[in-house]
């Protein structure tokens, strides 16, 4: 069976990480236009043909500087629906920071299910498959699209870092919260199977109501340990700080927090500074672009993800297994 001819492009707004996946993938850009109207409204179209092509868009669908989350996401559908009617045979999404993924359940009467709806807008102009690195809810992901998706995790990174930085510590993985666990243990497990020893856990209680989270619980398996806090993201860091000092209480040695995806919002560069926490781990799907001076920063390690998101493409064009990549 002949295989479809590959098409890689990277929306504006994502070009950095989209050249980085390409120079990994050694195939280069397709090209296209954006372009922005006086009032407001914009295009997007592909300029190289797509007639029959496997087509893969990137597009990290966080706020920036200058596009929000909004800007980006319309601009992306409105990009597929361009591509899927210039005769594309299929067309893959990469998103790496899905916007709207935590709102994927209702908390409050009559409230949203946005998940839902953005899956239901993908679907709409066409779109084949949706991939994305460290969603916050995979099931609840995976359940509000139809189309195929992959659910990357971020802890192909987390275990190469561990095992270039920190192969010598005593090791304890610690979920800041139940609904974390099965992230955590997919660390832990590998960890083990990479390093070839045991690897200790833990979990922090959280409760969050009405924006305020409490809970002073912690268990765990972390004195004399490095504790590695895995999360999908930091916002504020309110959650990330109180369990590394919960972690520090229970008898950890060190806290270094492995953290997929760095938002960065008011309030987390001084959790950053603040000493239970030794060391932030994040890779460059969002880049840290709201702290001051983040190359400075020698707390803060950025981790490219450019090769685990080149290698998911090669797996999904190829038509090979995933396994390997610890999908969910």
């Amino acid at each position: 069976m002949r295989q479809l001819p590959l098409r890689l492009f990277a929306m504006d707004a994502s070009a950095d990480l989209g050249s980085a996946i390409a120079a990994v993938l050694n195939q280069p850009l397709a090209l296209h236009e954006e372009r922005e109207f006086e009032d407001g409204e914009h295009k997007a179209r592909p300029v190289d043909a797509v007639q029959g092509a496997d087509v893969y868009v990137i597009q990290s669908l966080h706020s920036g500087p200058e596009q929000s989350a909004n800007d980006k996401l319309c601009r992306l559908l409105f990009f597929i629906g361009a591509i899927k009617d210039a005769g594309a045979a299929r067309v893959t999404v990469v998103c790496p920071y899905l916007c709207y993924a935590r709102k994927d359940r209702r908390t409050k009467p009559n409230d949203p299910v946005t998940t839902r709806y953005i899956a239901g807008m993908f679907e709409s102009v066409g779109t084949d498959c949706a991939v994305t690195l460290e969603v916050h809810n995979p099931m609840a992901f995976e359940n509000a699209f139809r189309c195929r998706t992959v659910t990357l995790t971020g802890t192909p990174l987390f275990v190469d870092f561990a095992k270039m930085n920190l192969a010598g510590d005593k090791l304890a993985v610690i979920s800041p919260d139940a609904g974390g666990m099965k992230r955590a243990e997919l660390l832990r497990e590998a960890l083990e199977a990479a390093l070839n020893r045991p690897i200790g856990k833990g979990l922090a209680e959280k409760h969050r109501s009405s924006g305020a989270v409490s809970g002073d619980l912690f268990v765990g398996e972390v004195a004399g340990a490095t504790a590695l806090i895995v999360d999908d993201l930091i916002s504020t860091g309110g959650t990330l700080l109180r369990t590394a000092r919960s972690a520090r209480a229970a008898g950890a040695k060190r806290v270094v927090a492995l953290v997929t995806h760095g938002l960065f919002m008011r309030g987390s560069a001084e959790v950053i500074a603040d000493p239970a926490i030794d060391q932030i781990v994040v890779s460059d799907a969002v880049p840290p672009f709201r702290l001051d001076y983040p190359a400075q920063n020698k707390k803060l390690v950025v981790l490219p993800s450019a090769p685990l998101l080149a290698e998911a493409i090669r797996c999904l064009h190829e038509e090979r297994s995933l396994t390997d990549l610890m999908v969910f």
